[in-house]
C-alpha cells in the first residue's frame, strides 16, 4: 500500500466521522482502492490504552483492523470476513490478550476463505 492510503482513511474518518468504529471496542478504517493499494493488505493492532474514536455507543477501540482491498469485490469479502471474526467475542477478546504475532495470527487464520 502507499503512504497516501494511510492519509485517504484519516480523510475518511475526518470527512465521515467515527463509522470505522463498528463494534465495541473495534475500528476499522479503510479508504478506496485508488487511493494506494497495491494488493491485499490487513494490519491489526491491540492498544493497551484504548483510544476514542468518538462513537458515543462503541468506544474507546482497543482494536484497530486496517485493510486494504484491491477491488470491491475483495472489499466485501473482507468485510463479511471480518464480521465473522467480530461476531465470535471469544475470539476477539482472545486477540486482545495475545502476547505475540503468532497467536493473532492463528486466530484470525481461521476467518479466511
Amino acid at each position: 500500500m502507499e503512504p497516501r492510503y494511510v492519509s485517504a482513511m484519516i480523510e475518511f474518518k475526518e470527512k465521515f466521522g467515527p463509522y470505522i468504529v463498528i463494534a465495541p471496542g473495534v475500528a476499522i478504517p479503510h479508504a478506496r482502492p485508488e487511493d494506494g493499494v497495491k494488493r491485499p493488505c490487513l494490519c491489526l493492532v491491540t492498544l493497551e490504552k484504548p483510544v476514542e474514536f468518538g462513537h458515543e455507543d462503541n468506544g474507546p477501540v482497543f482494536l484497530i483492523i486496517a485493510f486494504g482491498a484491491i477491488d470491491h469485490k475483495q472489499h466485501l469479502k473482507a468485510l463479511s470476513q471480518l464480521s465473522k471474526l467480530l461476531e465470535n467475542h471469544e475470539d476477539v477478546e482472545r486477540i486482545r490478550r495475545a502476547k505475540t504475532k503468532e497467536e493473532v495470527i492463528e486466530i484470525v487464520s481461521k476467518y479466511k476463505d
